[in-house]
This record gives C-alpha cells, structure tokens and sequence, in this order.
C-alpha cells in the first residue's frame, strides 16, 4: 500500500480531471490506498465515467463547483492532483484552451500558494515541439521561452510552466511539481476518440483481424513508421505522482516518460506480438493539417526526475502493452 502522501484520516485528496486517463488512474490508486479521494470532472454525453466504476469516492464535482469546495475545505486539502485539461492536440477553440487550461490551472496554483497546499499538475512534452531545444525538462525563464510549441495545447502548457516556475523561484511555497508527460498508453483512454494512443486505437483492429495504417514520413531521416516517441504506460505515471505524494519537498518541472524512444512500428508490432498475431501495416499519407506541426522523434531526459530521488523502473513497450491487452475493453 502507498504512503499516500502523507494524509491522515480526515484529509481529503482533491483530483481534477478524476475521470479522464491519467486522473482516474490516479483517483482509482488512492482511493484503493485508502484515502479520501475527490474527483472533479465533466462527463457530459461521454463514457468515461466507466473508468470510475468501482472506485470508492469521497466526493464527484463539476469543475464549477472546485472553487467553493476548496475554499470550504481549505484546512482539510493537503494536495490536489491537477489532471483537468483539453487535452485535444487539434483543438481549434483557443480561447476553451486558455479558460480551461490556463485560466483554471493559475488559479488552482494561486489558491494553492495563499493555504499552504501541495500541487501536483500535468504539464506535457508537447511544450517541446520538434525539439530543437532537446526534451530537458529545465525550469529556467530562458529555456521556457526558447521552447516553440507546435499547437495550441502545447502553447498552453508552456504558459503555465512559466509563470509557475517564474514564481515559485522569487519565493517559497508549498510542494508544486510539473509532470511533462510524454506519451501516455493504457486502461482509462477509450473516450479519448481520437487523442485515444496509437495502441488503443489499433487493438480492435488487430483483433478483428485487420490491417494496421500508419503514417508516411515526410523526413528523410526516418522511414514510413520510423518516427519515434516515447511511449510511457500509464501506470509508471501514476508511480510518479505516488512518490511525489510521499515527497513533499520535492517541487520543479519534471518529464514522465521512459527514457528510450521507440518507433510506431515497433509499437504496432508490439501490439500485434501481444495478442497473438504477425503484423500486418501499411502505410498511409498524414492528414496535410498535421504535416507542419508533428513531432517526429521525442525523448524524455530523465536526470533531473532522478536526482530527485525518484529510481523506480520504467516499462518497455513490450511488456506494457502486453499488460494492457490483459486488461483491454472496447469500451
């Protein structure tokens, strides 16, 4: 069983985004460790309330509530686990994007620093773009501001690690740790439509005995499915966040990933070897809005996670994948 952070009997451990991917992972792992979890989400017409189904919940609330509920509960709220975001890569709609990533987010942070209270967030390896800048989850304002997202989530990432870093180096203050997450596979993401991971959306194909599409490259230095990205299961992420639970001087800017990039092609074949099957792939145009914009190769540096003192192992693609098909559901 997990230290959970160091709560006690009475303290309530706050989870935003509590029934999307990353968040009901989180939520589920607490809440089986026996603390007070609360989950703040929108469901609306979506199906991942499923990924809640048989978790023990203090309290539900919609994201509108969160600011009355935190203010009520001030002196019971150690931490809050900030998971709530548009997670979309596409998503046209910016100014969505800045109320409910970067508005919602300073002002989780500011009611954090004013009562004392842990805040742990998801930032994203899509601050680093096409990582002209490397993938160094540094926390300097000059290596912030070096950094070209390549859409609008991204952007909206960045915004948030600048003034949190910003602020946290002029002053003092409660645990407040950034998770760049790098990208992320596992149980909890079949709402996700198409921001589902490459291996959630191949499964039923694989299994339905179909051939696997992949996009074309359009870089010399890599072939058709020769892009590369660090594919990280969900459950190394949630280790992370349990460990910076029990760390509560621990703060900064850190990647979640596993240290090794590995292609689409090995990934899709990973897939396929984990369910029994020899691969079939074939290799199509990349939709022309993606074209200028897409990350052909990402990497996390994880020294920095290191130094912390974080030495839990990372999973391969191989035995991650084959963990997930354990478990799978269509829906």
């Amino acid at each position: 069983m997990t230290n959970v952070g160091q709560l006690s009997g009475d303290d309530l451990l706050v989870v935003t985004g509590g029934a999307g991917f990353i968040g009901s992972n989180v939520a589920r792992h607490f809440a089986q460790a026996g603390a007070r979890v609360v989950v703040s989400d929108r469901f609306g017409t979506s199906t991942k309330w499923k990924n809640l189904v048989g978790v023990e919940l203090h309290d539900l609330l919609a994201p509108d509530a969160l600011g009355p509920f935190l203010a009520r509960n001030a002196d019971r709220i150690p931490l809050v686990i900030h998971m709530g975001a548009i997670s979309s890569t596409t998503e046209a709609d910016v100014d969505r994007i800045v109320r409910d990533n970067v508005r919602a987010t300073l002002d989780l942070f500011d009611f954090c620093q004013a009562n004392g209270t842990r805040l742990i967030y998801a930032s994203s390896a899509a601050t680093y773009g096409g990582g002209e800048q490397g993938f160094s989850d540094r926390s300097e304002a000059w290596y912030l501001r070096r950094l070209a997202p390549l859409n609008a989530y991204g952007w909206s990432k960045q915004l948030i690690d600048m003034r949190i870093c910003k602020q946290m180096a002029q002053a003092a203050g409660p645990q407040c740790a950034g998770l760049k997450f790098f990208n992320v596979y596992g149980p909890g993401e079949n709402h996700k439509g198409e921001m589902r991971s490459v291996v959630t959306k191949i499964t039923p194909l694989i299994r339905a005995g179909e051939t696997v599409e992949l996009f074309k490259s359009y870089k010399e230095a890599y072939p058709d499915g020769g892009q590369k990205r660090d594919f990280v299961h969900v459950g190394d992420c949630v280790r992370v966040i349990d460990w910076l639970a029990s760390h509560p001087d621990v703060s900064g800017l850190f990647n979640v990933g596993t240290g090794t990039a590995r292609s689409f092609a090995e990934l899709a074949a990973a897939t396929f070897a984990a369910l029994g099957q020899a691969p079939r792939i074939r290799y199509v145009d990349m939709p022309e809005i993606l074209r200028g914009r897409y990350q052909y190769y990402t990497q996390a540096d994880l020294s920095r996670l290191r130094e912390a003192g974080y030495d839990g192992a990372m999973t391969s693609i191989e035995d991650g994948i084959a963990a997930y098909m354990r478990v799978w559901r269509p829906d």
